[in-house]
């Protein structure tokens, strides 16, 4: 049961997101628009959509007229959706609110309208991938971390095929003295399983504690990450192709050392000390390969993750659509592989929950780089890191793009952009100040960016949101 107590406490802080909905719906709101979210809510546990609220911040009810035959609308749902969703009035002083409390599909049973597998993208319904369609239908079976890719194994066995000395340094915690102490934890963090013939060893432990994944088996030794560096600006002349064969958290710190080795130096950052400084920053290195090794499909069968660094951009991609739409990056966070997120974090790979895009784009501004670009296509996520570039030679969508980030980078740290924090990005002096509102004003007509007008209406005075925000 909503009371009006938890409404006001929605209005005030929670933010939307694939739980929770708001619409104006004033006098109307479209059944068939209904019935889209409501399917949107279930694929993605339940959740709330609410009519009759203004669904920009700061937010405020507006009362609607939507649906006054709360039982109708209910019979209409449960015969278009078979599915019973609750709707509830609420009488608030500044007018009517409808509540569609959404329960959660049924396990292993994605939910559509008229042939749509449908969830949320921001403030989008947009399909659902294939992977995610297949992880729904596979649940309740073993998934792919789950499954063997060692049965039988002896203790000596399972020793020799992972390395568990770095396991335990990556933790943190003594080696202990005893095999069996070091099968009982990896038993604890259920990596490895003992069975009655012996132990399995699970896919999550060899991918990332495999001294070699291609002792397990070709499918596991696929899924190492490549790395190919080009002599030039495309793929004609290959100078080093060097594919990894350790597990991710065992290799990862080799991995990201070859790749930041391999770049060029950047000549153009401002140094307080003299040093050699590489054109792709090292953390950024580090974050975008870890990224890619987290999100991607491990469903996907004969792909890897790639790691392309070319004379002028670094490219890293992985198999895998993301969930969430490449706009919304900087701010949100959604796991494809939570269980592998989380070990991940705690061997020191990744960095604090969903602040590794943050610190890309930080970083680009530190080392003057254009703005990282995110692209998807039919199979792959790619992100690509850009050499140096003067403004001057920037064009219009790399403009854009740096703003829009900016802005977003911005949001997340509670501040603001304005033509002075954007010429600083952009290393402009402020007799450029009409040179950064015209990428201002290219990125508001792109709608990537807006006004806040909760600060000031003065032009010179302005700041800006993201358009999300």
């Amino acid at each position: 049961m909503i009371t009006l107590e938890a409404l006001g406490r929605w209005l005030a802080s929670a933010p939307e997101s694939e739980h929770l909905e708001f619409k104006e719906a004033r006098q109307h709101y479209d059944i068939v628009k209904l019935l889209r979210y409501c399917v949107a809510l279930a694929n993605e546990g339940g959740g709330h959509l609410v009519l009759g609220v203004d669904d920009k911040r700061p937010r405020r009810v507006v009362g609607t007229q939507a649906f006054l035959n709360t039982g109708e609308v209910t019979a209409q749902i449960l015969r278009a959706l078979r599915m019973r969703v609750e709707v509830q009035e609420l009488a608030h002083p500044d007018g009517r609110v409808l509540v569609f409390t959404v329960p959660p599909r049924p396990v292993g049973t994605p939910l559509h309208h008229e042939g749509a597998y449908l969830m949320r993208a921001g403030e989008e319904l947009v399909p659902m991938t294939v992977d995610q369609l297949k992880r729904i239908v596979a649940e309740g079976s073993p998934g792919w971390f789950e499954q063997p890719a060692r049965d039988a194994a002896r203790p000596d066995e399972v020793v020799a095929l992972l390395d568990t000395q770095s396991f335990f340094e990556l933790l943190g915690l003594p080696y202990p003295t005893t095999r069996e102490g070091v099968l009982a934890r990896l038993a604890q963090e259920r990596l490895i399983q003992e069975e009655s013939e012996g132990w399995r060893i699970t896919n999550l432990a060899a991918i990332l504690l495999a001294k070699r994944l291609d002792a397990f088996s070709p499918e596991l030794a696929r899924k190492a990450a490549r790395v190919v560096i080009y002599e030039g600006v495309n793929k004609l002349v290959t100078r080093d192709d060097k594919p990894g064969g350790r597990g991710y958290a065992v290799g990862f710190e080799s991995l990201v050392d070859f790749v930041h080795s391999s770049a060029p130096l950047n000549h153009f950052v401002e140094q307080v000390v003299r040093e050699e400084v590489k054109m792709f920053p090292r953390q950024a290195i580090r974050e975008l390969v870890a990224n890619a090794l987290v999100h991607q499909d491990f469903e996907a069968t004969g792909q890897s993750v790639m790691v392309e660094m070319y004379a002028d951009r670094l490219e890293v991609s992985n198999p895998g659509l993301p969930p969430i739409k490449v706009e919304r990056f900087i701010d949100e966070f959604r796991s494809r592989n939570e269980r592998l997120a989380e070990l991940m974090r705690r061997l020191g790979v990744c960095e604090e929950k969903g602040s590794g895009i943050d610190k890309v784009v930080h970083l680009a501004e530190v080392f003057q780089l254009p703005a990282p670009d995110f692209r998807i296509s039919e199979t792959r996520t790619t992100a690509v890191l850009f050499a140096h570039q003067d403004f001057a030679d920037m064009s219009k969508a790399d403009r854009i793009r740096a703003c829009y980030q900016h802005c977003c980078l911005k949001y997340v740290s509670n501040e603001r952009m304005s033509n002075q924090s954007l010429r600083e990005r952009f290393k402009l002096p402020e007799a450029k100040a009409v040179t950064a509102s015209q990428v201002i004003g290219a990125a508001k007509d792109a709608g990537l960016i807006k006004a806040d007008e909760s600060e000031t209406t003065s032009t010179r005075y302005a700041r800006y949101l993201p358009f999300w925000a």
